[in-house]
């Protein structure tokens, strides 16, 4: 069968990808590289790992899981409509320091420590996104950091990309 005009040629057995974790320059010219930049914000507070809590690359941007913690590092009292307003906070203040808000988010993913709260932590979701919400998927999960009872994680889209 003919290979098609726009798919690059296949690799003979035994030859090794070209540009594997450097810059690529396509075949039509399109820089495929996976240069990425990250940053945090104070009012996020600190992350807990060794991680980003947030990173471009390709236009889009990454957040990393949003638990509800305060400025300190702390988990905050409460329940998970607490926990999720603070977590969609961190979230919020993240994507300002990237020049970005709620609305340019494309995805979400929910973690939820038990999913019977999913009616308490989706009404606090609805006042964040009113209207045009993102894609969303939603996880029971058996523990989350610092005793958590939601964690929220987002992919946002920056326009003209």
């Amino acid at each position: 069968m003919a290979q098609s005009q726009n798919r690059p040629p296949r690799r003979k057995k035994g030859e090794q990808a070209r540009g594997m974790g450097v810059d690529l320059i396509g075949r039509f010219g399109k820089d495929y590289s996976m240069g990425h930049k990250g940053w945090t914000s104070p009012l996020a507070g600190p992350a807990i790992g060794p991680y980003r809590q947030a990173t471009e690359a390709g236009g889009f941007v990454f957040l990393s899981g949003q638990l509800a913690l305060d400025e300190a590092g702390n988990l905050i009292q409460g329940g998970v409509a607490e926990q999720t307003r603070k977590a969609l906070e961190r979230a919020q203040s993240l994507l300002k320091e990237g020049g970005l808000s709620l609305a340019d988010v494309v995805k979400a993913t929910v973690f939820l420590l038990d999913l019977k709260t999913f009616p308490e932590m989706n009404a606090v979701y609805a006042e964040f996104f009113p209207k045009d919400a993102p894609s969303r998927s939603t996880f029971q999960v058996a523990g989350l950091p610092k005793g958590g009872a939601v964690e929220i994680e987002f992919v946002a889209r920056r326009t003209g990309s």
